[in-house]
């Protein structure tokens, strides 16, 4: 019998304009059974589509963070008011990301309305318990998030204190680009992982938005992938544009790389 895998769940797939779209958030179910939420969208994302898709705030445990963007971090304050209430015993939400990223993000959480304390460690709720806890990290520094999933990242091109991150559990694993020009770095963290999940804004006809946002082109992400011999690409981080017709992306990714690849949708699951 073959060896379990990842089951991914994609609750948002939209670019940070996209209205068609929500913003980026996946929740990676790993072979020994932990649950990871890479990014956490803007708003309600990670609640609502969470819970259509079974899942409760109180999973989320463990949350890597790309970047400080307002479509990849600000859904944190709703996931840990959620948290807080439902469980008044449970550990802290442990946040992974730059230095940077933890800097902007205890700024998002230090808006008085909240009702928070914000210190060097993560934020404190009136109670005096700890809900979010900060955890930066190096780039290529390995975390050991559960005795069996650790992780590692990577500096990409987008903006200051962007990381890409790589996630290994159960001998598999899993490359989450977030957001980035093209980066030949993500090739070495991506080296035979079992799936790249890699942003793919626009088809090269339209580079100049690419380059304009700092964001890659889906025959980019393919380079990354054929480059890093991984064993599947899917691209996320669509633009408008594709909402209707991802095909023109998964085509031209598949003239670069040569393996299977697939376009993410909105509360889409894949097991890989």
């Amino acid at each position: 019998m073959a060896e379990a895998g990842f089951t991914i769940s994609y609750l948002g797939t939209g670019a940070g304009g996209c209205i068609m779209r929500n913003h980026t958030a996946i929740v990676l179910d790993c072979p020994t059974g932990e649950r990871i939420l890479l990014d956490a969208a803007s708003g309600n994302t990670v609640l609502r589509h969470g819970h259509e898709l079974g899942m409760s705030p109180n999973d989320f445990d463990h949350c890597l963070l790309s970047h400080s963007h307002a479509d990849h971090c600000e859904g944190l304050p709703h996931i840990e008011m959620q948290r807080s209430r439902r469980n008044e015993e449970e550990h802290p939400m442990q946040v992974y990301g730059s230095e940077q990223a933890m800097v902007d993000i205890g700024t998002l959480l230090a808006l008085p309305t909240r009702g928070l304390t914000v210190d060097a460690e993560g934020a404190l709720r009136r109670d005096g318990r700890r809900s979010i806890a900060f955890r930066p990290t190096e780039p290529g520094q390995w975390v050991q998030l559960t005795p069996d999933v650790r992780a590692r990242s990577t500096q990409v091109n987008h903006i200051r204190g962007a990381l890409a991150w790589r996630v290994e559990s159960g001998g598999h694993a899993v490359v989450f680009s977030g957001d980035t020009r093209w980066c030949p770095d993500l090739a070495d963290l991506a080296q035979g992982a079992t799936l790249l999940i890699h942003e793919a804004l626009c088809t090269e006809d339209k580079r100049e938005m690419a380059d304009g946002t700092a964001h890659s082109t889906a025959a980019e992400a393919a380079r990354i992938a054929q480059m890093a011999g991984v064993g599947g690409l899917t691209l996320t981080h669509i633009h408008n544009d594709y909402h209707v017709d991802t095909g023109p992306l998964a085509a031209e990714a598949r003239s670069v790389y040569d393996g299977p690849v697939t376009v993410a949708e909105d509360r889409w699951q894949q097991r890989v």
